[in-house]
């Protein structure tokens, strides 16, 4: 990014909710850490080439510890005989708060998701290098935008389109064609990063820098815009940015252009991440080859469950069977499926060592072609993320300056998000239907793209058509009750369906779909990374005037 072409400002979103888990866990085990310290690497080999083309820096690599990364870098600039102005944000660890705020006990980490003015606020003082704890992903490109155009806490429109912006950016190639239903169109052996021209009104043009691989298109930024979002209205601490509201348009080869955003009071709250340990996890994998594949899975689960005595048995026992076997196979990979064994406990002890005994003791006296993909080993811990909610005043933001000056963030006007009328109404913005036609049985994923993502327990999955057409056939015919029947994982789970017309785009929130979280694994795909992908291979009748 530094070397490819011009930029004000580099961004770098280094936190997940996983990430949080690791980086509480880190500092557990070294009070002195809690950050990313893949940053420090980074900056080893690039600061020096950042101040001689006058670019800033604004991460949020700091993670639980921005005050001690902010150190770190200038021990880092020293050694390289460089002197930038390193500036960081505080205030959102809320852990040491804890019974004040009333969050629950046993935690790891607590963590308010701050906003942009506190990074505004540091530019503003002639940082070079800004680091934060968690704050918003699109913070990282709100808080410049801010302080080069001067946008106040009432600006709504400009902030929610900075923060359109940069939820476009936040997740890197995945809007220059990574990660893209239809990759097949586009050559993203190396996708390069994508780069926001923000203007003054709030609007931008999202592009990369020329030569670089990978395509930006409406259809990748629309891909981006759905990743982890839901409804409407998509809340943040400094606005709501309303994303029925956005408008893209193909400007040119690889530009894109997003259109004035509208903007709504933040919610009176702010979210706080909760990481804490949820207990301990084990997995063992049996290769089941061959004939009779259901028959040796079922004479698995009848042995261990003999093999475990009551008082050794782990507190959930979850059983795959994924058929990845082939009929008549030319390879015995091909011919085998596995049945994954998932155990968790809050005791260590049961899924390690008697777990893994019970399972190695089948080994002689199991199924024909008894082996497992790996040893089994002793239990590891596993985390949880939940969500909380606390009051925007009680969060003590902060800016502190390269100078040393702080300064506190006061918020803005806000809103009781139960005093906002609502905006999705499920008749609201569809389309006239299709008219009646002959159709085909297909995948749908021939005339729909998808991505999906997580939010804690919660999976998100936005599906979008890629003409008019298509939009008036998605609309009606992908209610959450077709859903439900082409997901059967999801049938039983309470499910939310947004429409995003300018986008042509469904959005769909499955509740409790990951259980405890990512870091729990409570499904093979923890993130609900592949979840649209999988939506996107079922058939169903599909008028043959959009094949």
């Amino acid at each position: 990014m530094l070397t490819d072409g011009p930029l004000d400002v580099l961004t770098g979103d280094y936190l997940a909710e996983l990430t949080m888990l690791i980086l509480a866990r880190d500092r557990i085990k070294d009070p002195a850490t809690g950050y990313a310290k893949t940053f420090l690497r980074q900056m080893e080999e690039c600061l020096g080439l950042a101040l001689e083309r006058g670019v800033r820096i604004v991460v949020n690599a700091g993670g639980l510890a921005p005050a001690r990364l902010a150190e770190a870098l200038r021990e880092v600039a020293e050694r390289q005989g460089l002197h930038p102005a390193v500036a960081h944000v505080e205030g959102d660890d809320l852990l040491p708060r804890r019974s004040e705020l009333g969050l629950p006990d046993g935690l790891l980490a607590a963590n308010a998701y701050l906003g942009a003015f506190g990074v505004a606020e540091c530019l503003k003082a002639g940082a070079d290098v800004v680091v934060t704890g968690r704050v918003t992903d699109a913070a990282l490109v709100a808080g410049p935008a801010i302080a080069h155009f001067g946008w106040g806490v009432d600006a709504l429109d400009a902030l929610a389109g900075a923060v359109v912006a940069g939820h476009v950016l936040e997740c890197g190639a995945q809007a220059t064609g990574g990660n893209y239903a239809f990759f097949r169109e586009h050559d993203v052996t190396r996708p390069g990063f994508p780069v926001a021209e923000l203007n003054a009104d709030g609007s931008s043009v999202i592009t990369k820098h020329p030569g670089t691989g990978g395509s930006v298109t409406t259809g990748t930024v629309t891909a981006q815009l759905l990743y982890e979002t839901s409804g409407a209205r998509y809340l943040g601490p400094d606005v709501t940015a309303r994303l029925d509201s956005v408008r893209l348009t193909q400007e040119g080869p690889d530009r894109v252009r997003i259109g004035r955003v509208r903007g709504e009071a933040p919610p009176s709250t702010l979210k706080v991440g909760l990481n804490s340990l949820g207990g301990y996890r084990n997995e063992v994998v049996f290769v089941l080859t061959g004939l009779d594949i259901e028959a040796k899975a079922a004479l698995v689960r009848r042995q261990l469950d003999a093999a475990l005595p009551p008082g050794a048995r782990p507190a959930e026992l979850c059983w795959t069977l994924a058929r990845t076997d082939h009929h008549d196979a030319d390879t015995e990979e091909g011919a085998s499926a596995l049945l994954r064994l998932t155990a968790r406990d809050r005791d260590p002890a049961k899924v390690g060592r008697e777990l893994g005994r019970a399972a190695v003791e089948l080994g002689l006296a199991g199924y024909p072609g008894f082996h497992l993909t790996a040893p089994p080993g002793p239990g590891a811990p596993y985390g949880v993320f939940t969500a909380a909610y606390v009051d925007a005043a009680e969060v003590a933001h902060t800016a502190v300056l390269p100078d040393g000056g702080r300064i506190g963030i006061a918020p803005g006007p806000r809103k009781d998000a139960s005093s906002v009328p609502g905006v999705d109404d499920p008749g609201a913005g569809l389309p006239a239907p299709v008219p009646p036609g002959p159709t085909r049985r297909a995948p749908l994923g021939l005339v729909a793209g998808a991505r999906s993502g997580d939010k804690g327990g919660d999976a998100n999955l936005g599906v979008w058509a890629r003409d008019d057409a298509g939009w008036s056939w998605l609309a009606h015919t992908l209610t959450v009750g077709l859903l439900r029947r082409l997901l059967p994982e999801a049938a039983d789970l309470p499910i939310e369906r947004h429409l995003l017309p300018n986008l042509r785009a469904v959005n769909f929130t499955i509740t409790g779909l990951l259980g405890e979280g990512v870091a729990a694994r409570h499904r093979f795909d923890p993130q609900a990374k592949a979840l649209g992908e999988w939506l996107r291979s079922r058939h169903l009748d599909i008028p043959e005037a959009l094949l």
